[in-house]
């Protein structure tokens, strides 16, 4: 008998209304996986109020430039149902779910959801390819969270930790790139650099043993090999919030100091994301080419994310099944 396996998608979440950012921020901000310093139980709800009220209306106005809501739900979606379907074709009884962690739906409706089906056997896939505890760290401990408070116990429960070295994964993020390369007419593509950009961490959860750094390099080095293009290429950080040291060089740094060096076509790589988010249709696509711009840069291309791109739906597949059959 071919036993049914729910699998369930983590994602980010964002907000789905310009109304909704201030409460996407206070959940990501009251998260202990996020604001983990000592005592923090004491005070993380109001500190999570106060930061979350005082960046709202800077955030709500980025979101308001790229639509007036995050695109991530309507990508995983696609997401989800190409992964279905790829599950189907291989003959799996499977039914894909989707668990954001800051924005609906949340991980509590999905594991409500699983219980009142009587789901037994469950697939945990985070739609992050790099561990970090402030990612799929922050997921799982949700989950277990959530599966305390509903008093669920399945049967069985796989997790997929990391895919950032999947040939299938490699392979889709070289045809991105290449999407954004095309963009640049052929005599002019020998001029561009590949900027490599990941999201960062906070030095602390490094030097705490998070494995996200070293994975991302490796990522890197893999689609570089990969690639096969013989052009200049570069890897760098962004998004850094706070006071705290976070990985370097940023990518604004990075973007400065090429253009100083006279570079004047760009091919800047969204390393990690899976969907677009804030940080790449907003931080990248309008922020940095802006700033690109400014300093000389003739060119500056976006690598598209992957979405439902055919060989990432079947690195997923490839997991799931994996996951079902051992």
């Amino acid at each position: 008998m071919n036993k049914h396996t729910a699998v369930v998608l983590f994602q980010l979440g964002g907000p789905d209304s310009l109304e909704a950012v201030e409460p996407f921020l206070y959940n990501l901000f009251y998260d202990p996986d996020i604001i983990d310093l000592p005592g923090a139980f004491l005070f993380r709800k109001t500190l999570a109020r106060f930061v979350s009220s005082r960046r709202a209306p800077k955030v709500q106005n980025l979101y308001r430039n790229i639509g007036g809501k995050s695109p991530i739900l309507e990508e995983t979606q696609r997401q989800a149902a190409g992964l279905q379907k790829s599950l189907e074709r291989k003959g799996l009884n499977t039914t894909t779910h989707i668990a954001m962690r800051y924005w609906h739906p949340l991980t509590d409706k999905v594991v409500q959801k699983l219980h009142s089906n009587g789901a037994q056997d469950v697939v945990l896939l985070p739609l992050y390819p790099h561990y970090s505890k402030a990612t799929t760290g922050s997921s799982f401990n949700e989950w277990n969270r959530a599966l305390k408070r509903f008093g669920y116990h399945p049967t069985s429960i796989k997790k997929v930790d990391h895919y950032y070295d999947h040939p299938l994964y490699i392979e889709a993020m070289v045809e991105q790139i290449n999407l954004a390369l095309s963009r640049i007419p052929k005599s002019e593509q020998g001029k561009a650099h590949f900027v490599f950009s990941a999201h960062g961490i906070p030095l602390s959860l490094v030097r705490a043993g998070d494995p996200y750094p070293n994975q991302i390099k490796r990522t890197y080095e893999l689609i570089v090999e990969r690639g096969k293009w013989n052009l200049p290429h570069h890897l760098c950080f962004q998004s850094k919030v706070g006071p705290q040291k976070w990985l370097e060089p940023s990518l604004t740094q990075t973007i400065h100091d090429l253009a100083i060096a006279d570079a004047t076509h760009l091919v800047v790589v969204p390393i990690a994301f899976v969907t677009e988010h804030i940080e790449t249709l907003s931080e990248i696509n309008i922020e940095a080419r802006e700033e690109a711009q400014h300093l000389g840069v003739q060119r500056f291309e976006m690598m598209p994310a992957l979405i439902d791109n055919k060989k990432f739906i079947e690195c997923l597949t490839d997991l799931v099944t994996k996951q079902v059959r051992t």
